[in-house]
């Protein structure tokens, strides 16, 4: 007895080591040193009591912007909305309030309310000054990230209004205090993650740099943007984390910084960065609008959930407004897209007669962050006659725990698994340690191949191809290795009411029916309708040996 439980014990321990193996060696060192870094000056500063300074003294200029996007209404009569979940503070506000997940805590800190349409400036003044008498003890609101959305929200607030703030005494708090903690950005700068979180850093520092012509801020967000929206806006126009709706946020964030730059002629080298951001923003713009369906949604791929991006028409309108992209030449990439124009970002599109299909055949992404990433290799989705028919699921919270891994799962998304693994192996709420990788086979205008090696532990390898003609789509399965039995998944869309006849499914006219399938069930479950709220509906999961082929007849 003895002697096995050892034996486990050492068998986890090996689990443990490769599991963070194959997770930190994708790392980059400026990630490692960081993270080293930041923990050793927390340690120092707790010894030292050293805290912060909040208030510094400071000149503030108003910025001049055209309109931007208007944030949806998350405050009203006291009480604060964020990701579907209502609550009141009855007398001082608890900004660290862990009640609902460290998410919703920053939502509160990020201060968007200050933006919806209905906010009249003096609930607003007060809720800044509410959140600055609150700061010492407020850690959350001390983190960089939401220091970054605060910022521009504070500068955008209080430039809109400032014709009509006559409290001059008021005015110098907030700003001294928002120039504090734009230097708590400064010092705190997420080179530890990488990725999305230190693009909108910069971007936030470039707002204030322009707010309070601070030259030190504008040389820091110049430096950092021009080198990561090189790098992380991929050739195709892709943001690399892949998912839909951190691109629209991302480009909603570009589309703001080009506003700034564009009316506020500040630094005598701000040209330079004005023609890399509005590159980039129209490249953003082209492959944003060939990932939209026609009913103008996007599918939610990797972390992606409804109700949290402006939609793809709003970021349309904001970037005609800046004259970036006329209308006519917005309706042309929607009507002439070309799968080239994804190539890099490893999605393809393709449109039927009455259908819109979207097929992933690409890698992890980006392999040093891919917190936002799914184990979702050779998925793909579904639209017919603009309505969504085979959907990926997309998720419902950020939290640690069952709910997080089985909605970054493989079985969460319209692929296949073996043995009920994964074929990328997630875990923690933003970790991914084994990768399968993708090989392409054959991809053209009718048709794409593609195999993966995400179950190579266990011998087995994975190719999918897909042929789509103007009613119909054919999807070839083939498990090759020790191991070839399967399980493919596919989850319908909310609101639909299949019917079940043996072998197929008949959806709204539409009939999927499997050949080779040892079994096909259709099963009622739950499917994330937003963060924190799941809805009822219906996916089918067919069993198979060695090969599967599935029929999608759409008309």
């Amino acid at each position: 007895m003895k002697y096995k439980l050892d034996q486990s014990i050492q068998i986890s321990i090996q689990v443990d080591i490769s599991k963070y193996y194959h997770t930190v060696k994708h790392l980059k060192p400026i990630q490692l040193r960081y993270q080293l870094w930041y923990r050793i000056r927390h340690k120092m500063r707790q010894l030292l009591r050293f805290n912060d300074s909040l208030s510094i003294p400071s000149e503030a200029t108003p910025v001049k912007l055209v309109p931007w996007l208007a944030k949806s209404e998350s405050y009203k009569a006291g009480k604060f909305t964020f990701l579907n979940i209502s609550h009141s503070f009855p007398e001082e506000f608890d900004w660290n309030l862990a009640q609902y997940g460290k998410l919703w805590a920053y939502n509160l800190n990020y201060m968007d309310y200050l933006l919806q349409p209905n906010m009249d400036i003096a609930t607003g003044i007060k809720l800044i000054e509410r959140f600055i008498h609150n700061l010492p003890p407020n850690s959350t609101g001390q983190e960089p990230y939401p220091i970054a959305l605060r910022g521009i929200n504070w500068i955008k607030f209080l430039s809109l209004h400032h014709p009509q703030l006559t409290d001059h005494s008021s005015l110098i708090t907030i700003n001294n205090s928002l120039y504090a903690q734009y230097h708590i950005l400064l010092n705190n700068l997420e080179y530890h993650l990488l990725g999305n979180h230190l693009l909108e850093d910069a971007m936030s520092l470039l707002y204030g740099a322009y707010y309070f012509r601070d030259r030190k801020f504008f040389s820091k967000a110049k430096k950092i943007l021009e080198k990561e929206l090189e790098e992380q806006i991929l050739e195709d126009g892709g943001h690399f984390e892949l998912s839909t709706m951190y691109h629209q946020i991302l480009l909603d964030r570009l589309l703001d910084c080009i506003n700034l730059i564009s009316h506020n002629d500040v630094f005598q080298d701000q040209d330079e960065l004005s023609s890399l951001m509005q590159l980039k923003a129209q490249k953003m713009l082209q492959w944003l609008n060939a990932m939209t369906f026609s009913n103008g949604e996007v599918p939610l791929l990797n972390d992606a959930a409804p109700g949290i991006a402006p939609a793809t028409k709003e970021i349309n309108n904001y970037a005609i407004r800046l004259k970036l992209l006329s209308e006519e030449e917005i309706r042309d990439i929607c009507e002439n897209f070309y799968n080239s124009c994804l190539s890099q970002s490893g999605y393809r599109r393709y449109n039927g007669e009455n259908y819109e299909c979207l097929v992933d055949i690409g890698p992890i992404g980006p392999s040093y962050q891919p917190g936002h990433a799914h184990a979702d290799t050779s998925n793909f989705v579904l639209n017919v006659n603009n309505q969504p028919i085979i959907v990926d699921t997309g998720i419902s919270t950020y939290d640690a725990g069952k709910t997080r891994l089985k909605e970054r799962g493989t079985s969460a998304h319209n692929t296949v698994t073996v043995q009920d693994k994964d074929s990328s192996k997630i875990w923690s709420s933003f970790r991914v340690a084994k990768r399968a990788e993708v090989k392409i086979i054959e991809d053209n205008n009718q048709r794409i191949i593609a195999q993966h090696d995400g179950y190579k532990s266990l011998g087995t390898t994975h190719k999918r191809e897909w042929q789509f003609d103007e009613n119909q789509i054919l999807i070839n399965d083939m498990l090759e290795g020790k191991i070839t039995e399967g399980k493919a998944h596919i989850w319908l869309g909310r609101g639909l009411t299949p019917i079940q006849n043996q072998q197929s499914i008949k959806i709204e006219g539409i009939f999927i029916s499997f050949q080779n399938a040892e079994s096909v069930r259709l099963i009622q479950t739950k499917i994330p309708d937003g963060y924190n709220r799941c809805a009822d509906n219906y996916k089918i999961e067919i069993r198979f040996n060695k090969e599967l082929n599935t029929i999608i007849a759409t008309a």
